[in-house]
């Protein structure tokens, strides 16, 4: 039998941050930080999974990028974290105590559920890339020194 599948997302902006969530249940969770999602319906692919997931639990419409890490998780489950950028609307926390936007150097500073650990050292890789290519003029930029 295949492993079921839990999808979240690690939704970024364009100032080189990520939306990151804090549990409010269950109590052993709870206080503890994560990229929202969850399990996938039957028969559905992930990319919808996750696009359904961040309407439930954060109110607005993903586009699903790329798959930043597939980690196994208590259960027989894997989790499978895509990136992502939001299409529409503002996130709310409907079902997390918490939503925060961080740089790649705050995310050390939360305390994080295990299976999403071995996801930030690859995040912070494409975090570091994305905001160097905010920085890096286009090949229209003028050189505004002379």
């Amino acid at each position: 039998m295949a492993a079921l599948c839990v999808v979240a997302a690690a939704i970024i902006d364009g100032h080189g941050r990520v939306l990151v969530a804090q549990r409010g249940a269950p109590p052993a969770l709870a206080g503890r930080w994560e990229f929202p999602g969850g399990k996938l319906d039957n028969g559905e692919t992930e990319h919808a999974g996750l696009v359904r997931e961040c309407a439930e639990e954060l109110g607005v419409i993903v586009a699903p990028e790329d798959l930043l890490g597939d980690v196994p998780i208590p259960g027989g489950l894997r989790l499978r974290v895509w990136t992502a950028h939001i299409v529409r609307g503002e996130p709310t926390p409907t079902e997390h105590r918490e939503l925060r936007w961080v740089t790649s150097g705050e995310l050390d500073d939360l305390d994080w559920l295990e299976p999403d650990r071995p996801l930030l050292d690859p995040l912070k890789r494409l975090l570091a890339l994305r905001t160097s290519d905010l920085r890096t003029p286009g090949p229209n930029a003028r050189d505004r020194s002379s």
